[in-house]
């Protein structure tokens, strides 16, 4: 990975060093959720929230922030945190500070499949369905075409990916072009990323947790790979198998992201570049701190979707991408 800092260069994190950062990025996910079940068109005071989320409190406010506020809290802090990851494990795989979870083309078969749904009038459970598949297949189609008669290259897989992804945004194109006009408000929320519909959290989080505790071990291993496939293979690391297990792992995480929220761009290109500006480049602590970012700054921003002109709703993708562009022309700026 190109830039890296000189504490990264190093090599040097001790427990106390990873304990310490991480703590202060969970303490402010707490702090960004209490913000979340506690701001929306009705605002609720801080100690009014907590009663509700231990049970007490009175039945409006139990049933506001525990069926509608919380599980939406948890799905945009485990979507965040999933497109942190994805994006920063791309990142590796690619050899290219410039990738992101969408990069090789996820979100747009995400989308034609959640598209197709919709236009059928299916259910919200079998629109995410269709998702999910749609994600999976254009995994399974660039991976096939990038490897060819062959094997793949990180660059090889990239370009696929690219020219993939232009495909599926015509394809999406067309599929909005045919569809009735009553149709098209919910399908251009979903392509901007919505988390009204997100209620079920529990699998994303679980996926979430499950990758770190994947990724953390590998973090030594991931770190050589950054710095290119052939030192890597030189200090002993298994490339090919880790590549694989890398692509696979960030496909999964990037299908989860876009199944439970849509496509929210940025949010798995600028937290891990600020997090390496911040923190260097060890793989062992940038990847559990993406999950911890990137979780809270989806939260942050979801809250503002839904705040900011209350009682109506932004669709939280832009406002990740207000945040983003600027932040991330600022970091090219800084890196030149």
């Amino acid at each position: 990975m190109g830039g890296a800092s000189p504490r990264a260069s190093r090599g040097h994190l001790t427990l106390g060093q990873l304990a310490l950062t991480l703590g202060v990025l969970a303490a402010a996910a707490l702090a960004a959720l209490g913000l979340a079940v506690s701001l929306g068109s009705v605002t609720l005071p801080l100690g009014k929230s907590l009663a509700a989320l231990g049970g007490g409190g009175d039945a409006l406010s139990r049933t506001l922030i525990l069926e509608l506020r919380l599980p939406r809290a948890l799905a945009a802090f485990a979507t965040g945190g999933l497109l942190a990851v994805a994006g920063a494990l791309m990142q590796v795989l690619l050899r290219n500070p410039l990738a992101d979870p969408y990069v090789l083309g996820l979100s747009g078969g995400a989308a034609v499949g959640a598209l197709l749904a919709m236009l059928a009038g299916l259910g919200s459970a079998l629109v995410s369905g269709s998702a999910f598949a749609g994600a999976l297949t254009a995994t399974l189609l660039v991976f096939g075409l990038a490897h060819g008669t062959g094997s793949w290259t990180p660059s090889r897989l990239l370009l696929t990916g690219v020219v993939v992804a232009s495909g599926w945004g015509a394809v999406i194109t067309l599929i909005l072009s045919l569809t009735p006009s009553r149709q098209l408000p919910g399908m251009l929320y979903w392509l901007m990323g919505d988390l009204a519909h997100a209620r079920a959290p529990g699998a994303a989080l679980g996926l979430l947790g499950l990758v770190c505790l994947l990724v953390v071990p590998l973090g030594r291993s991931l770190n050589v790979l950054a710095r290119g496939g052939l030192q890597a293979a030189a200090l002993g690391v298994a490339v090919r198998r880790l590549e694989w297990l890398v692509y696979l792992l960030a496909s999964l995480v990037t299908a989860v992201a876009v199944t439970t929220a849509g496509s929210i761009g940025f949010v798995g290109l600028v937290v891990p570049h600020l997090l390496r500006l911040a923190l260097g480049n060890d793989q062992r602590l940038i990847l559990p701190a993406c999950a911890l970012a990137g979780g809270t700054l989806l939260v942050l921003a979801d809250t503002l979707a839904r705040t900011v002109i209350a009682p109506e709703q932004l669709p939280v993708g832009v406002i990740t991408a207000l945040l983003g562009v600027p932040t991330f022309l600022y970091l090219l700026h800084r890196s030149r």
